[in-house]
């Protein structure tokens, strides 16, 4: 079995994926600060359906007619959030440095949680196989 077949690890670093992506968009927020008709963007969170495998999961299969097919579908690009309740200055832009720096370091914690639980949970897969 692969590390990507198990479910964990591939939401964990799904998860990963999408703060580093969100950083990205939230720095291009704080670059463009002082831009003429500048609007901030956001990312929405990805979602964790449990009816639905996670990317790279192991697939189910139909052994019965009554049995329900599991749809596949994954997207490899984040979807944008929208953003609302601008108060946009006379030049027509509408970022919020305070706001911004607040999701920044809220992401910048988020994304240090979710490698802690991704390294926590290697090494408690290499106690489980005896190569500690």
């Amino acid at each position: 079995m692969a590390l990507t077949d198990i479910s964990l690890f591939s939401s964990l670093r799904t998860r990963m994926h999408w703060h580093e992506e969100r950083q990205r968009v939230l720095a291009e927020n704080v670059a463009n600060a002082d831009t003429r008709g500048y609007r901030p963007r956001d990312l929405a969170p990805p979602q964790f359906d449990r009816s639905q495998p996670a990317a790279g999961s192991l697939g189910l299969s139909v052994t019965a007619p009554g049995h329900i097919t599991a749809s596949t579908n994954s997207s490899s690009q984040f979807a944008a959030a929208r953003v609302g309740g601008y108060n946009v200055r006379p030049s027509g832009n509408a970022v919020n440095l305070e706001d911004e720096m607040i999701k920044v370091a809220n992401n910048q914690m988020d994304y240090q949680q979710a490698t802690t639980l991704y390294a926590r949970s290697l090494s408690l897969l290499k106690i489980a196989v005896g190569k500690r």
